[in-house]
Order: structure tokens, then C-alpha cells, then sequence
């Protein structure tokens, strides 16, 4: 899978499903900082790759009215490790299936 990691998704992410062999592009690569939520999930959704946000509120709400091919929302937790078992466990059980054109919360 091809996944797009927020702003404000920890880099650290990018570790684990580098690890799961997924391709990960850090949304400042490609935009810029200025760059609307909107404009970043409109992004993602032209490049069929999945959005990884630690910003719950307003992906949740563009996902009401935006096209996307799949919204994985991370839980803040106590240590990185912590969200970064979460997020595999996640695609673990989700599967690519569970993954593509859904919200999921790890």
C-alpha cells in the first residue's frame, strides 16, 4: 500500500510500515506546510494512497464529503513504540481490505 503521513504524524511511523514493505511519503515532501487538510487528502486520494493523521477532528470531517482512498487516524499514546504497535496491529487485522476506503483508528 501507499501511504501519506500528515504533518503531524510522527516520523516514526514511517519505520514500521517502511518495515511491512509499504511505500511512505511524508506530506512535506510534496506540499507545503501552508497546505490545506483538504488540499493533502485531495492529494492522497489523485495518488491512491492511504492518509495517516494524528487529526482526528477535521479528517473526520472531510471524509463526510471528500473523495479519499482510506483515512488512518493514530491515538496519541504514551511513547511512540506504543502508537507505532498500534498502527501494525491495525493493518494486522484490517488487511488491505479493511484498510482501502475506510476510516480506521489505530
Amino acid at each position: 500500500m501507499r501511504f501519506l503521513l500528515d504533518h503531524d504524524a510522527p516520523d516514526d511511523l514511517e519505520y514500521s510500515l517502511r518495515a511491512l514493505e509499504h511505500e511512505v511519503i511524508h506530506l512535506r515532501e510534496l506540499l507545503p506546510i501552508t497546505a490545506s487538510d483538504m488540499e493533502a487528502l485531495a492529494y492522497a486520494a489523485a495518488h491512491g494512497m492511504v492518509m495517516v493523521t494524528c487529526n482526528r477532528d477535521d479528517y473526520l470531517e472531510l471524509a463526510a464529503t471528500e473523495e479519499h482512498c482510506g483515512i488512518i487516524i493514530v491515538i496519541r499514546r504514551k511513547t511512540r513504540v506504543a502508537e507505532r504497535a498500534a498502527l501494525v496491529q491495525l493493518l494486522d487485522k484490517a488487511g488491505e481490505e479493511g484498510i482501502a476506503g475506510n476510516i480506521n483508528f489505530a
